[in-house]
């Protein structure tokens, strides 16, 4: 079987390393708000070129302290407007929608899969007060376009960063973009924990300041609490295990490009949209850290049942979109042409540092096939 992501694979690279930063924590006797943690901190706000990186809980914490924080500042308040794409994973909406904020939900570019600056500034009203752009996938939005719409309209920018550790447009990374941005370390993410964890990136003092209190109990200073806040700390272990990572991500994120790059010279695009390659791309190869290799077709659950026929295991980011989820029934009726037509078609390959080239060839082999069988 080729899985989809080999995890296991992944940290036994850097196993001993890990033991040794594990043991290193449980012999400082000290696992809340460490030397591990405020470390990590330093070394990942300067791989980010911001000023400060603030660790908490995971990526939807990361979000949504960061609004909340806005909202103690008096820069934002409960029914202002938040432009979100609306093809993203479910957590960016529901970081807008926890604060007691109004997504409006903005069609992406079907060619990036990314926030359309077009649409988004065609959706600004005079309640809107920040943008919330995604780099999904892996793939940057166009970031030097969004900021110049939020300056224009006095608009706060919160880059959703949890897929795109790294990615980066004319040298300045994700996270460095807006003011501010939300990291997830979830496992499969390029830089990913040993569980929960993640992350807020900016340049704002006093805005990391708040954050900071608000996930540690509203409290800047112990037993004296400033906001009603909430416990969302990034742990020492998950700290310990997130700067031996990261000290390997770039090289990570190497053999990721030349997986994606082999993909795109090896496939059979009959039937097949497959991402846009680097000469392609207006962003350049910077700008997309592969997280996922995202490819569409009208015949996905055929190609997929024929996939894993041949021992290849294939996921689907996101069937279900989420104004078509449950939890946001008042939207079920509104129509998205194409943020629906992604849901419906897309289908991700396997990819990851570990995907080595007999694998990736299998792949590619086993998805030209099927474009002969099936055209």
């Amino acid at each position: 079987m080729i899985p989809f992501l080999d995890l296991k694979a992944i940290n036994a690279q850097y196993r001993d390393e890990m033991i040794e930063a594990c043991t290193r924590v449980i012999d400082s006797g000290w696992y809340i708000q460490g030397t591990e943690v405020k470390a990590f901190e330093q070394e990942f706000a300067e791989y980010c070129g911001t000023k400060h990186a603030i660790g908490v809980a995971n990526g939807l914490d990361a979000l949504t302290l960061t609004l909340r924080a806005w909202k103690e500042l008096g820069k934002l308040k409960e029914g202002d407007e938040v432009i979100v794409p609306a093809n993203t994973y479910i957590a960016s909406i529901l970081s807008i929608t926890e604060n007691r904020l109004v997504p409006v939900l903005v069609e992406p570019d079907l060619a990036t899969y990314n926030l359309c600056p077009k649409n988004a500034e065609a959706a600004i009203t005079a309640k809107t007060k920040a943008i919330l752009p995604v780099h999904l996938y892996g793939q940057m939005a166009d970031m030097p376009a969004i900021m110049d719409i939020a300056k224009r309209h006095g608009l706060l920018v919160l880059e959703d960063s949890a897929q795109a550790h790294g990615a980066s447009i004319n040298g300045i990374k994700a996270g460095n973009w807006g003011d501010a941005s939300g990291f997830s370390f979830y496992p499969g993410k390029n830089l990913g924990a040993l569980g929960d964890a993640g992350a807020v990136t900016t340049s704002d003092d006093e805005l990391a300041q708040t954050i900071r209190a608000l996930g540690n109990y509203g409290s800047h200073k112990k037993y004296e609490n400033l906001y009603q806040g909430v416990n969302s700390r990034l742990d020492e272990v998950q700290a310990a295990m997130l700067r031996v990572k990261l000290r390997h991500l770039d090289t990570e994120i190497a053999q990721r490009r030349h997986v994606a790059q082999a993909y795109m010279d090896g496939i059979n695009h009959v039937g097949l949209t497959l991402p846009l390659s680097v000469g392609e791309a207006p962003l350049g190869l910077e700008s997309h850290v592969w997280h996922l290799f995202v490819i569409r077709t009208e015949k996905r659950e055929a190609l997929q049942m024929h996939l894993l026929e041949a021992d290849i295991q294939t996921l689907i980011h996101y069937p279900i979109p989420p104004h078509k989820q449950e939890a946001y029934g008042l939207w079920n009726n509104i129509t998205y042409n194409i943020t629906e037509e992604i849901h419906q078609k897309v289908i991700s390959l396997p990819i990851g540092p570990t995907l080595n080239e007999s694998m990736f060839r299998k792949v590619i082999n086993i998805i030209n096939r099927f474009a002969i069988l099936k055209h």
